[in-house]
């Protein structure tokens, strides 16, 4: 058998499938409109400019209930489901990559995500659920006591500036990294930027894993 070739540094890898790249805009939009209709309901400048009230809560109460659909429809691909696990585990390489202050030079391969992707795929997903779970108890508040309904607001409203954070925060990391918003645009990376950012699945992607 011949020597395995190595990819040109220009050469494009697959990294999302269609599915996940559906998931992430889904869950953007929403998460936009979440955050929108939040402000204009929180804060009174901005609900007077707004105007009418009762339909921007009903447009926050339906992309709060509709924001799991993507994530559960994606279930069905075996792309997201892998890319599911692999956010799912935390390795030595990746408490390395946390502690480094160069973890961004590739001196530290890590696996197809980060440690710190990992950690916002597990913020979101638990926000989620926390989000829903006390939104729900908001929306129906008949069938709760007070002390219930007054926990479940407390939790929304802190919950809700810990989200707005952490999507800044994204926001800004996607900004300063074009590879990477390529990525997710288009579902493939250049391989000098898999290997930098990402030695472990680039090197496995090489080989054909």
């Amino acid at each position: 058998m011949g020597a395995t070739t190595s990819p040109s540094p220009d050469a494009r890898i697959a990294r999302f499938s269609r599915a996940e790249r559906w998931v992430h805009r889904s869950i953007t939009v929403l998460m936009i409109v979440l955050i929108a209709t939040a402000a204009a309901l929180y804060f009174p400048d901005i609900s007077v400019l707004v105007g009418n009230r009762p339909i921007v809560s009903n447009i926050h109460v339906i992309a709060g209930f509709v924001i799991p659909i993507p994530l559960i429809l994606a279930l069905a691909s075996r792309a997201f489901r892998q890319d599911a696990e692999l956010l799912n585990r935390f390795t030595a390489q990746d408490w390395k990559w946390l502690r480094s202050r160069d973890r961004r030079s590739g001196r530290i391969p890590v696996g197809k995500f980060n440690a710190g992707q990992k950690l916002n795929a597990a913020f979101s997903v638990g926000s989620i659920i926390i989000m829903l779970a006390t939104g729900s108890i908001m929306f129906f508040n008949s069938w709760f006591p007070d002390d219930i309904r007054t926990g479940a607001t407390f939790v929304h409203d802190w919950l809700t500036l810990a989200i707005v954070a952490v999507v800044v925060g994204h926001t800004y990391k996607a900004l300063m990294d074009a590879e990477a918003r390529t990525g997710m645009r288009t579902g493939h990376v250049s391989a000098r930027w898999a290997a930098r950012e990402h030695g472990q699945w680039a090197e496995k992607q090489r080989l054909g894993g």
